[in-house]
């Protein structure tokens, strides 16, 4: 459980990094070869922290926390794939996405933005993670999607910062919300299954 909210919270950061970079660059250059590869990969690097933040709230989770997590995993998954394409693919070869993909794209655009709201209203829900960024999270990604469509601008370049920064701000905060909530740490756990094995193989020796 440990390794899992360190994995997502480092994931998280270093995806937030890069939609703050790219997304200021672009206010002042536009959109580059170097800010379109960085941005493609930054939903993808994203995945690990939606895990940590829901095992984080996992012992005040209820069915609609555990659908919420699912349908923004599968949301942000879709967008990933779609910033994927998009930015390393169709747009190093300047070419358009065909009529057929721009449905397809749409579509996940739309799972992407339900899924986000969804989830960020089950974090509210358990109170566990800070409501700041957790806000952002629920406004600014929905719009992060819409943005995806449109021409840089300084607006596009604001959004992308704001969602950032709340990455960033969320997964500083996942790790110590998991502490709280008791998840023991692998040393911890190593010591405390120490005494129960010796338990274990006195227990025939007393019995013969």
């Amino acid at each position: 459980m440990t390794f899992l909210l360190r994995f997502g919270a480092v994931f998280g950061v270093l995806s937030g990094v890069l939609i703050v970079v790219t997304g200021a660059a672009e206010a002042f250059l536009g959109e580059t070869l170097a800010t379109s590869l960085v941005i493609g990969l930054s939903p993808t690097l994203a995945l690990p922290l939606v895990t940590a933040l829901h095992l984080a709230q996992l012992h005040r989770a209820d069915r609609f926390a555990s659908i919420a997590y699912a349908a923004n995993l599968i949301g942000l998954g879709l967008f990933g794939a779609a910033a994927y394409a998009l930015n390393i693919v169709l747009f190093p070869l300047d070419v358009a996405p065909a009529a057929p993909t721009r449905v397809m794209l749409l579509a996940s655009a739309l799972v992407f933005a339900v899924g986000t709201v969804l989830f960020a209203a089950a974090m509210l829900r358990a109170k566990v993670h800070p409501r700041v960024p957790v806000w952002i999270y629920a406004i600014a990604l929905p719009l992060l999607a819409i943005a995806a469509r449109l021409p840089d601008t300084p607006l596009t370049s604001g959004i992308h910062v704001l969602v950032g920064g709340s990455l960033i701000w969320l997964a500083l905060a996942v790790r110590s919300a998991g502490q709280s909530a008791g998840y023991p740490s692998n040393a911890a756990t190593s010591s405390s299954a120490t005494p129960e094995v010796k338990a274990s193989s006195v227990a025939p020796s007393s019995a013969s």
